[in-house]
């Protein structure tokens, strides 16, 4: 297969001017257009190379540092409204956002189209996790009503399922029911505080739930960093990343 790069030269003139002229007005008269081929057959620039080359073999020793272990593989494959992986990244995002907010009630720090690959069986490196979670999304905190929180349950069991931590749910006929938070039954009539990304609070995925909360609070931690600093903490303890499924979310 063969890209093209396509370069654009365009002529400016303003009347007779030219466009060094002290008007600010101009307009197109031709505009040329050629296309370089990109191929295999491309011979590569050694100059180029010998620029960057230290670079990405700085970086490469960084990402292919290991940084943990599983003790089996975490997959994003969903069953019954939960997946191995969505259920890890939603109990180490909660762990760790935990130490700066112990108030936290409950998290959704991802929706499931967020958690973009699968951490393999056995060795996990810096690589693996920006695999999973290639985006500089942030964890924030916020405070919601208990209409909201029952607006984002709807959401949750809609979509049947997503990563959630801290809360457990059946979904019936596409609705929420039996809902329990920290292991208590919802009350409805309460506030909660909620830990979530920036894409997710922002209405990311048509999710609505956070746009009129009762507070809002940033940690300072991103998502990504949350899930690193997790997993080396297990690593320093002598232990392996593990999840199960656990039935916090399943369909009746």
């Amino acid at each position: 297969m063969q890209s093209f790069v396509k370069v654009w030269a365009l002529t400016l003139v303003l009347g007779s001017g030219l466009l060094f002229s002290c008007s600010k007005s101009y307009r197109v008269v031709k505009s040329n257009r050629t296309e370089y081929g990109i191929a295999s057959t491309i011979a590569a620039d050694s100059a180029v190379i010998k620029t960057y080359l230290p670079y990405k073999l700085r970086l490469d020793s960084q990402m292919n540092a290991v940084i943990g272990h599983t003790d089996l593989a975490l997959s994003k494959t969903s069953v019954g409204g939960e997946s191995l992986l969505g259920n890890f990244f939603a109990d180490a995002s909660l762990a760790e956002a935990k130490k700066i907010d112990p108030s936290i009630d409950f998290a959704i720090p991802s929706t499931n189209g967020g958690i973009r690959n699968d951490l393999p069986n056995g060795a996990v490196t810096l690589s693996n996790v920006f695999e999973l979670m290639p985006f500089e999304n942030e964890l924030l905190v916020f405070e919601l009503k208990g209409s909201d929180v029952q607006s984002l349950l709807e959401f949750i069991a809609r979509t049947g399922g997503q990563p959630v931590s801290g809360l457990s749910l059946i979904i019936k006929d596409s609705k929420p029911v039996e809902v329990k938070i920290n292991d208590q039954p919802f009350d409805i009539t309460r506030n909660y505080h909620v830990l979530t990304s920036d894409y997710i609070a922002g209405g990311g995925d048509n999710l609505n739930s956070f746009k009129q909360p009762v507070s809002r609070k940033v940690l300072g931690l991103k998502v990504r960093d949350a899930l690193i600093l997790y997993i080396k903490e297990k690593q320093a303890a002598g232990e392996k990343v593990s999840s199960k499924l656990d039935r916090r979310i399943s369909h009746d």
